[in-house]
């Protein structure tokens, strides 16, 4: 009878440890599609190869990790906006 009670206050949030590789890749993928693939327009496939390689050697020069954590704040707002929903 405890269990209604107490998960009411608890998120649980899980990940597969052999699935954080595949996060990473399914970001940079995504991140490609929505800066130059959806928007621009190619005349060719050669065309595309170039634009893509012009964009990560763009993306190169300022990259940056891609970050798997998200800062309590940002989970608990979440949380907070979500149950307002419901």
């Amino acid at each position: 009878m405890a269990w209604p009670i107490i998960r009411e206050s608890i998120c649980i949030f899980l990940r597969p440890t052999y699935s954080s590789w595949l996060n990473q890749v399914e970001l940079w993928f995504a991140k490609i599609e929505r800066d130059m693939i959806a928007r621009g327009i190619f005349t060719s496939t050669t065309d595309l190869r170039r634009k893509l390689m012009q964009y990560i050697r763009a993306h190169n020069k300022t990259c940056q990790p891609f970050s798997g954590r998200t800062p309590t704040s940002n989970i608990e707002s979440l949380h907070h906006e979500l149950r307002l929903q419901h």
